[in-house]
């Protein structure tokens, strides 16, 4: 058996075909068919180069993913603020539901295309906000 160089035990086993999950910032992805090798004695796991390769591009997409989605929920509040929209007016503006907007804002949900398209158009006229039905109206 191969020595492992996290532990330095002799527990080095082969492993192949394999899922794995990589968690980033409550973000999974899953990367399939994984091979390498793993100690029997800490658990440390050695990919082979191409599951290397794919498990670390997994990990920077999920980097990626957080960052934008900290990106989108920072312009979501800052839109809502310069309108002088509660969220709860926010979420009935735009469909959601009573507590969307909280949870767009706290990256908890993902808004749909929609409501991001909605306002970045009222980002940038506001007074367009005028045209549409009062928060809490019917259509």
């Amino acid at each position: 058996m191969k020595q492992c160089p996290a532990c330095g035990k002799r527990a080095l086993r082969r492993f192949a075909g394999e899922t794995m999950t990589v968690e980033h910032a409550g973000l999974t992805s899953a990367v399939t068919n994984l091979s390498g090798w793993r100690c029997g004695g800490c658990g440390e796991v050695l990919f082979d180069a191409d599951g290397a390769t794919r498990y670390a591009a997994a990990g920077d997409a999920l980097v990626v993913q957080e960052r934008e989605r900290q990106r989108q929920r920072r312009e979501i509040r800052r839109v809502r603020r310069k309108l002088g929209l509660s969220q709860a007016q926010a979420s009935m503006l735009t469909g959601g539901g009573p507590n969307a907007f909280s949870r767009y804002e706290l990256g908890k949900a993902k808004p749909l295309p929609a409501v991001i398209n909605l306002l970045r158009l009222l980002d940038r006229h506001p007074e367009m906000l005028r045209e549409l039905p009062a928060p809490g109206t019917a259509v």
